[in-house]
């Protein structure tokens, strides 16, 4: 501290007001305490403290306006202002009426011979509210800190126990940023040796340049056909694939290395041939998307997307296919329930709905596929908008039934003409559903917006059923 050169020059003599409005305007809270320890006066330059403190502390001890804690700084304040002019800060807390506590900074300093003190104090509450906001931000950091730790741990441990082989490759220089141990192996190098270098190395001239080629299509397009490539040492094959990896604003190739069977004429056809399959299917006319248990998009062609007005593929995945189709809710719902219980569907009428408002008239074809435990569907969507002659030819009974409403025109009252037209068109559509979702009840109520009691009971209502079993029964004359 430097105290002023000359303050009765610089400052004159100071009467009691003028010193009662400097320490006002300085101090948060000041107050005037006896030589018996007891507050004889209180002014606050801070309208947050004088709604909180309560004006019966005048006449009190000043101990008692703190927490029990906090008395042993008091105590030492006071003690302190007995010997020096003014004293260090001390900082104590004092409880409010509302139950919360203020943290207060206190300096004291004597004002005569008569032992009265003047403490001035300074609200920390702004200092507490700033500590406690650094420390639940570094509570967060500490717990984001441990929980990738874990993840990173967890990712390791799965890289060195995969049996596949991994390369991460860096995409600008193509040089080897990770590799797990399978790899090292496959390569008949140590992984740690293999790190650093360039991608390929080792390989024979035409592999060198198809591997190359695969991460060059990769980088531009996000995805190229996997390529095989020989070792020069040890003559091993490899089928080849990589997906691009991006990590902030770097990119990195993820490289797999899949040997190939020493019998080329067996163990090399199946990938060449999944490879056509993939390429065939990417560029059919038709739609092809392959959707999880769910109904979620996994993978679709161009077809697909062109129809679905969607401009990549990644916008598409992971969405349900639902999304897309004419009546969300309940089209996905009944092929699925069909491919579940038959394996196959085929020629389900519906509509496609682009992302812009566009509808298309298609059939869809679809089948489940096993993976182990995991099921996959796989929909074939075709489209039939500008087909000739889509409208089903009407049956026989629906030309009768006109003919016959027609006639009752002005012999039967028009109420009960509407009311039993009603009726035939509600027992025609459940047919309808009936028929469209293989005679499954739960998918056709689900189709009609029915609840399959009520889909049950105008079943039996209007004898459907004995009517199919009776189209299908043999004859018993």
């Amino acid at each position: 501290m430097s105290p002023f050169r000359d303050p009765r020059e610089s400052l004159g003599v100071l009467n009691a007001e003028t010193a009662a409005l400097l320490i006002e305007g300085t101090a948060d809270i000041a107050i005037v305490i006896d030589d018996q320890g007891v507050v004889s006066d209180i002014a606050y330059g801070s309208d947050d403290l004088s709604s909180e403190f309560s004006d019966e502390w005048i006449g009190q001890p000043w101990l008692a306006t703190v927490l029990p804690e906090s008395r042993p700084n008091l105590e030492a304040l006071l003690a302190e202002a007995e010997h020096d002019a003014i004293t260090h800060w001390r900082q104590v807390t004092h409880p409010t009426a509302r139950g919360t506590d203020i943290p207060v900074q206190y300096r004291a300093m004597r004002l005569g011979e008569d032992g009265s003190v003047v403490a001035l104090g300074r609200n920390l509450q702004g200092i507490a509210a700033l500590q406690q906001q650094l420390v639940d931000a570094q509570q967060a950091l500490e717990r984001d800190y441990w929980r990738f730790r874990q993840v990173e741990t967890r990712y390791r441990l799965l890289f060195r126990m995969v049996s596949e082989a991994i390369l991460i490759i860096d995409a600008p220089t193509q040089r080897v940023v990770e590799a797990n141990p399978a790899s090292g192996q496959l390569l008949g190098e140590a992984p740690a040796r293999v790190i650093g270098r360039p991608f390929p190395e080792g390989f024979d001239a035409d592999s060198t340049q198809a591997i190359n080629g695969l991460l060059a299509g990769v980088r531009a397009a996000g995805r190229a056909d996997d390529v095989r490539a020989r070792l020069l040492d040890s003559g091993q094959e490899f089928l080849v694939s990589a997906s691009l990896l991006r990590q902030e604003n770097v990119s990195f190739l993820l490289v797999r290395l899949s040997p190939l069977p020493a019998d080329s004429s067996s163990g090399t056809a199946h990938p060449e041939t999944s490879s056509r399959y993939l390429r065939v299917l990417e560029n059919a006319p038709d739609c092809v998307v392959i959707t999880d248990g769910d109904g979620r998009i996994l993978t679709a062609n161009g077809t697909f997307l062109n129809l679905a007005e969607v401009a990549t593929e990644q916008q598409a995945r992971g969405e349900s296919l639902d999304r897309w189709l004419g009546r969300p809710g309940v089209d996905l719902n009944v092929l699925m329930a069909n491919l579940r219980q038959h394996g196959t569907v085929r020629l389900f009428a519906t509509t496609l709905c682009g992302e812009y408002g566009s509808t298309t008239e298609v059939e869809i074809s679809a089948a489940a596929i096993r993976n182990g435990e995991r099921p996959y569907f796989g929909f074939f969507i075709r489209d039939v908008g500008r087909r000739l002659g889509a409208e089903p030819a009407p049956t026989p009974e629906q030309p009768r039934w006109l003919e016959q409403l027609t006639e009752r025109v002005g012999r039967v009252p028009l109420k009960e003409l509407v009311r039993e037209s009603t009726d035939t068109i509600e027992r025609l559509c459940i047919e309808a559903a009936l028929k469209l979702t293989g005679d499954n009840r739960a998918s056709a109520a689900e189709l009609l917006g029915l609840s399959r009691q009520s889909l049950y009971v105008k079943i039996d209502r209007y004898g459907i059923t004995d009517q199919a079993s009776e189209a299908t029964a043999p004859d018993k004359k």
